[in-house]
């Protein structure tokens, strides 16, 4: 039984991964956007191999393809993209 649930809860992710992505396809700059804060939470959760890597939502950035990704229990990260949305560099942010 076991077998089965793994690839039903995949496959309902994925699908829900889709209807994001399907709810903005006809806003580039949107549908980019979406694909940049998943592309930041990917690549930062990768990097530190932490889960519940979060995109930080109450500090304000002003520039484009940039986000903050937050690690539970460690630093946050910034992370810059290209404008497909592909996480191209990442820093660990340091204060002081």
């Amino acid at each position: 039984m076991h077998k089965f649930l793994r690839p039903a809860l995949v496959l309902s992710l994925l699908g829900l991964a889709a209807c994001d992505e399907m709810a903005v396809a006809n806003d580039p700059t949107a549908l980019a956007d979406l694909r940049g804060q998943k592309s930041c939470v990917a690549a930062v959760a990768k990097q530190t191999s932490a889960s519940g890597v979060t995109l930080n939502t109450t500090l304000p950035i002003v520039e484009i393809n940039r986000y903050v990704v937050d690690v539970p229990n460690a630093p946050s990260w910034t992370c810059v993209t290209d404008d497909n949305g592909k996480a191209l560099q990442i820093v660990e942010r340091r204060t002081g």
